[in-house]
């Protein structure tokens, strides 16, 4: 099947081109001249780099390797992602990020110019070069970023290909012109261990940085070729100059010095990769000839337009459609390419690995991204999705165990949960070609070992709070997040008729009622005599639970939504429930956590554990309560401004929630192949499909007063059910929603939800 897919790849990439190409040729009457309709001009990099977004707005192409942005050079959680709004310094341009984040790793290889016209130093920055900048003197598009260097009177430009970054910076006249290239250079959780440059000409430098960090053995090696050789140099070990053209020690730098004319352009090309010094010059070489600077950031944006090309909408509010194309730009900046062009790259064992047949991606931040950006790149991502899985399956067999929460060849282990599972028993039922052995496999043994409290959960059921030696416990949030992966397993057990595994599995799935307390009907920790922890208070932030608290935690049974619809009193009881959690809300003299935005009631927006719970009034005899929530987190979480994100982006999975969510759909159980229906956020929206089939998403009547669903139709045939599902939108075909001013609920209760027992 593996095999098939990859002989019929060219094939298909023909087919979705032509789609492209017939939508934008179609388009012309509506909106103009092809030339100018480019939906990269509504996209803005800079929605999420104030407040908790933690995004940045530097160049980067749709899941390439390098991301090269500016760096304010100061430590904090606010500036994660190197950078944050509300400053107005920039300490240079490194070449690697981290897009939504909650820990802080990275920013390798930073590049600052400078001349003499600013020499004041900082302690904030370690005294590293600075220049002032305001947001009046900077510009972000897909695959591009520019800023004045206030300080310097120097114009910075960034673009990049998948594996290289570009800089273009134009100089005023001065004697004393420096661009410094400084590997030492560290904030947050990062920190060099072993850094190393070589002078190998007057126009290229190359070496390696090594660090530790969140990613614990992280390794780029690099070359870096400039337009215009340079005067000399000044090399760097530690705080010592270098006596010859090498230096190696933990922390080296270099400044290179040039005399400039007036308005002068100097381009600095820099090549990463994961393996080796050689790896970085045939990336530079297959992806980077030349210096023209314009043409590589025409060919990085056309890279985005043809993503953003995949996705039309139909409005007249450009704020609307630039959150819209935001998020979907948002979407595709992570799992990040590890691999190079020939297919050598850094093995999560630390050994060099080699692949020919897909490329080697990672960073994945699966305990976000399992509930809705997968789920979105299995429409709109196929062939992409098959090097997701191939890569989850390297992970396994470099390390015996598929990834928790992957980056740069590291296992980091972060967040909760054998979340891979879920992204590959989708993708199998999808159709997404794999090794099926090899990744069940992967499946059964990563949920089968006995690390991270798996052999607690498998002892007792659950998770004992008290014997939860990790250092964040999250006893509760382990054991049903766990206990929803082995539905996962179940599913795919069965399917390959594993039916011994497809009993134990799906007994491990319903594990979650060991800690379902019917009295208070929340989710409540144990301790290993099977007793209820006492002086329980669900509304409190506590140890035993994942960023979250019981409240959020409540509904976190996806595999089985009828069933907790019957252990909390029947519809109408959880439809009650339902109300408080939304209509709960937290006093103004209680502490919240950090992780705890975009409140409504105790509804977390800005945190993954509420993203599905909207969609359960489908479950109740009021689905008209998931098209008001619905609405109601489109129109209030996100903004056309930078602190337009509620909560860390992580990832992709805010933005996917939001273009789900647009379309009308979102997968409440993200393995099953179905979606839930809700309400679409535009009047038509047309999906071109890899395959070449095109989906149409059709809201009649939409309007601010008229947001509720009358009829449902499918491919124009009467539709009695509130879900759709994948096969369904990939044959292709028209989703239309009759919109209306009253609730229809007494006819829409009695539609249809997924058999939670069924993969469709």
């Amino acid at each position: 099947m593996q095999g098939n897919f990859y002989i019929n790849y060219f094939m298909r990439k023909i087919l979705f081109i032509f789609g492209i190409v017939s939508t934008l040729l179609s388009c012309k009457q509506e909106f103009g001249e092809t030339e100018n309709m480019r939906l990269t001009q509504y996209v803005n990099p800079f929605i999420g780099t104030d407040g908790t977004g933690n995004t940045y707005p530097g160049a980067t192409t749709p899941f390439g390797m390098v991301q090269l942005s500016p760096d304010i050079g100061i430590a904090g959680w606010d500036r994660i992602s190197g950078y944050f709004y509300q400053d107005s310094i920039i300490s240079g341009f490194s070449h690697l990020h981290l897009s939504g984040t909650g820990a802080g790793d990275l920013y390798d290889i930073l590049i600052m110019p400078t001349n003499s016209r600013f020499k004041k130093r900082i302690s904030a920055n370690n005294y590293i070069p600075y220049s002032i900048f305001n947001h009046q003197n900077e510009i972000a598009s897909p695959g591009y970023y520019s800023v004045d260097l206030q300080s310097f009177q120097i114009k910075a430009e960034l673009t990049a290909t998948p594996r290289v970054g570009i800089h273009r910076y134009t100089f005023p006249a001065d004697e004393k012109t420096k661009i410094s290239v400084d590997l030492g250079y560290a904030i947050n959780w990062d920190k060099p261990t072993e850094t190393c440059i070589n002078v190998v000409d007057s126009t290229t430098i190359e070496g390696y940085r090594h660090s530790t960090g969140w990613a614990k053995d992280q390794k780029v090696f690099f070359v870096i070729k400039l337009s215009k050789p340079f005067v000399s140099y000044q090399l760097f070990d530690q705080d010592s100059l270098a006596s010859t053209y090498y230096a190696h020690s933990k922390d080296t730098r270099i400044v290179l010095n040039y005399k400039t004319n007036e308005n002068e352009q100097i381009v600095l090309k820099t090549a990463i990769s994961s393996t080796s010094i050689e790896g970085a010059y045939q990336n530079m070489q297959a992806e980077a000839q030349g210096f023209d600077f314009d043409l590589f950031k025409i060919r990085a944006n056309d890279m985005w337009e043809q993503e953003l090309q995949k996705v039309q909408i139909k409005t007249m509010n450009e704020n609307e459609k630039t959150i819209f194309y935001t998020m979907l730009y948002q979407s595709m900046i992570v799992p990040n390419l590890l691999s190079d062009v020939d297919g050598f790259y850094k093995g999560a064992d630390g050994s060099v690995q080699r692949i020919d047949t897909y490329n080697r991606y990672d960073t994945f931040s699966l305990w976000d991204t399992f509930r809705a950006a997968h789920p979105l790149y299995t429409i709109l991502q196929p062939e992409k999705t098959a090097h997701f899985i191939a890569s989850f399956l390297a992970h396994y067999k470099e390390t015996g165990l598929l990834p928790v929460w992957s980056m740069q060849g590291n296992e980091t282990n972060m967040m909760i949960g054998y979340h891979a599972i879920p992204v590959i028993v989708d993708a199998y039922f999808k159709g997404i070609p794999m090794d099926k052995d090899l990744a069940y496999r992967a499946c059964k043994e990563s949920a089968m070992e006995d690390g991270r409290e798996i052999n607690l959960y498998k002892n007792y059921g659950y998770i004992p709070y008290e014997l939860d030696s990790s250092g964040e416990n999250w006893s509760v949030s382990k054991a049903l997040e766990y206990a929803y992966d082995d539905w996962c397993i179940a599913m795919f057990a069965k399917d390959l008729g594993k039916n011994e595994d497809y009993e134990y599995f799906l007994k491990r799935s319903e594990n979650w009622r060991y800690l379902f307390d019917q009295e208070t009907k929340f989710f409540r920790p144990k301790n290993a005599k099977n007793q209820f922890i006492k002086n329980f208070n669900p509304k409190e932030y506590t140890k035993y639970f994942c960023e979250s608290n019981a409240w959020q935690y409540r509904w976190a049974v996806p595999q089985n939504i009828p069933a907790l619809v019957e252990v909390m009193g029947g519809e109408d009881a959880f439809e009650i429930k339902l109300d408080s959690m939304f209509n709960f809300a937290s006093t103004v003299d209680e502490k919240l956590p950090i992780f705890s935005t975009g409140m409504i009631g105790q509804y977390v927006h800005g945190n993954e554990p509420s993203h599905h719970v909207a969609y359960l009034y489908n479950y109740t005899k009021r689905p008209s309560k998931t098209q008001e929530r619905v609405w109601e987190i489109l129109h209030t979480q996100y903004k056309n401004t930078p602190d337009g994100h509620c909560g860390n982006e992580d990832c992709g999975q805010m933005s996917s929630w939001y273009i789900l969510s647009a379309m009308g759909i979102y997968p409440v159980n993200p393995a099953q192949g179905t979606f839930m229906l809700g309400i679409p956020a535009f009047k038509e929206i047309t999906l071109q499909l890899e395959n070449g089939n095109t989906f149409v998403v059709k809201a009649r009547n939409l309007s601010h007063s008229n947001r509720y669903i009358k009829d449902l139709y499918l491919n124009n045939q009467p539709l009695d059910r509130l879900y759709i599902t994948y096969d369904e939108i990939m044959k292709g075909g028209k989703l239309t929603f009759d919109m209306t001013d009253k609730p229809q609920d007494e006819r829409l209760s009695k539609y249809k939800t997924p058999d939670p027992y069924f993969v469709k």
